[in-house]
């Protein structure tokens, strides 16, 4: 069999195509506009609402054909449990190499060949080969407390990621970005959150080093850093949108956080561009996008509290049986035991955790571990004090929690952007929003693998009825926006 042309899948997760087609208006992504005017231009729709419109759900739906009814991933760190075959596990099947760099929930099958790199969120996905695990281990600790001033990990730890590095394709504008950076914070004592779009320039470059190595016929390649900057800061791009008074020297701080997200992706997709040349297929999906979330601001706007370290918060509620703690996003966080007895009881101590009349947190148990996070989304008092429900036991709540800076001011649209580059196509952009449903089948298609029978959606390019998808052969058109 020859080998199919080279297909790539950037997934940016969460960018909005209304600040897409902004930035590009204003002559600020230069590589976003170059590869949009090579491809057929698309809006795809998640079909989801709350509470299942989130990336880890969706990207699952991207990576298997299915929806959440069918998938039932509902949070991070559950690719363990996936019933169905992702895209890679296919391809390999074929006999292509496969590079998965970074995708949300993502699993593989054991005879999966090539590289697969989780997710830094996952707890129970190995890399493979090996040789990827301090480069996985050093980013998981890195995102997995990237609002926590404390990072956990040693100069043994730093030494091992900086072995790796210089093995797997440093590059020089990654070197000097963190010397920039380093230097900015120290003189500045601010702009930590920047750390993000260094950890995704080394991101790049390992992804570089294996696409030379292994040239492979199918890769992925995963982004977040804009997402977290739209949840966190979209209040300071636009604050005459929101309600609640700004700090002005946040707002100086913050205001142009979500451009920069745009900026460094552009810069990114530029060399990811010149790495793949010309004739690979690429496919930029967002799987979802944003939009501001204003339903808090009565309230003071949207809030976010997170353990500072978990043992001692463990220790206050009581939970005395052996437990692993696997932060997650923002304030959410797994505990995992060791007995479906033991997540019961621990369960049930966190849930009589109390600020005033308030429960302090959600948990719910999943087997042997309990997914959890705070419940409370507002502002409280400095002296607030977290206490175990029917007893007389307290302590200050931020002496356990910090609130995650810049609150929550973007919140998930189904809408997201799709657009495919391919060698025999020219320009359109079409009209008529497209299920996310359609992407799996697309990539099948372009890749000559047969469709699963279980995949409800149908290729844009040639559906299993060998018709056109609707608004294929339409003129160049403006594409349908939903406040996104």
């Amino acid at each position: 069999m020859s080998p199919p042309t080279p297909l790539i899948l950037l997934e940016f997760n969460e960018l909005t195509p209304a600040l897409m087609e902004r930035f590009i208006g204003e002559g600020k992504l230069p590589n976003f506009a170059r590869l949009r005017e090579g491809c057929e231009v698309f809006t795809s729709d998640a079909e989801e609402q709350e509470p299942y419109l989130e990336p880890w759900i969706q990207w699952v739906t991207v990576h298997t054909g299915v929806p959440y009814a069918a998938h039932r991933i509902f949070r991070l760190s559950e690719a363990h449990k996936l019933q169905f075959r992702n895209l890679w596990d296919m391809a390999s099947q074929e006999g292509h190499p496969i590079w998965v760099c970074g995708s949300m929930n993502a699993s593989h099958e054991n005879n999966t060949t090539g590289y697969v790199l989780p997710d830094p969120w996952s707890a129970d996905i190995a890399p493979q080969p090996d040789a990827l695990l301090p480069y996985f281990r050093f980013v998981q600790r890195n995102v997995q407390e990237y609002t926590n001033d404390r990072v956990p990990l040693s100069k043994s730890d730093y030494l091992r990621f900086l072995r790796f590095m210089i093995a797997h394709g440093l590059s020089a504008n990654s070197a000097a970005s963190i010397f920039r950076q380093l230097l900015a914070e120290k003189k500045t004592g601010t702009g930590r959150w920047r750390r993000a779009f260094i950890l995704e320039k080394l991101q790049f470059d390992v992804f570089s080093a294996v696409y030379r190595r292994i040239r492979p016929a199918f890769s992925t390649f995963f982004l977040n850093s804009t997402a977290h900057m739209q949840h966190r800061y979209w209040r300071y791009m636009e604050p005459e949108r929101f309600s609640v008074p700004l700090d002005q020297k946040k707002l100086r701080e913050y205001e142009s956080a979500i451009l920069e997200g745009y900026l460094a992706m552009d810069h990114l997709l530029g060399r990811m561009l010149t790495l793949v040349g010309k004739e690979a297929i690429v496919i930029l999906s967002t799987a979802l996008s944003q939009q501001p979330c204003l339903r808090y601001e009565e309230a003071g706007g949207k809030r976010g509290y997170r353990p500072k370290d978990f043992l001692p918060l463990i220790e206050f509620a009581g939970i005395t049986s052996p437990c692993r703690p696997e932060p997650v996003m923002s304030e959410q966080f797994w505990l995992r035991l060791d007995s479906v007895s033991d997540a019961a009881d621990a369960e049930r101590k966190l849930a009589a955790l109390w600020v005033g009349q308030e429960s302090a947190l959600v948990a719910r148990r999943d087997g042997c571990g309990v997914f959890t996070s705070c419940s409370i989304h507002h502002a409280i008092a400095d002296d607030s004090m977290l206490r175990v429900e029917n007893s007389d036991r307290s302590v200050p709540f931020f002496d356990l929690f910090y609130s995650l800076e810049g609150g929550k001011s973007g919140m998930h649209h189904p809408d997201g952007i799709l657009w495919i580059r391919h060698p025999s196509r020219t320009h359109k952009v079409y009209q008529q929003p497209v299920p996310l449903l359609s992407v799996a089948p697309t990539i099948l298609d372009l890749l000559g693998i047969d469709q699963p029978e279980y995949m409800r959606g149908e290729s844009l390019f040639r559906s299993p009825t060998g018709r056109r998808f609707p608004g294929a052969d339409a003129d160049l058109a403006a594409p349908a926006r939903r406040n996104a």
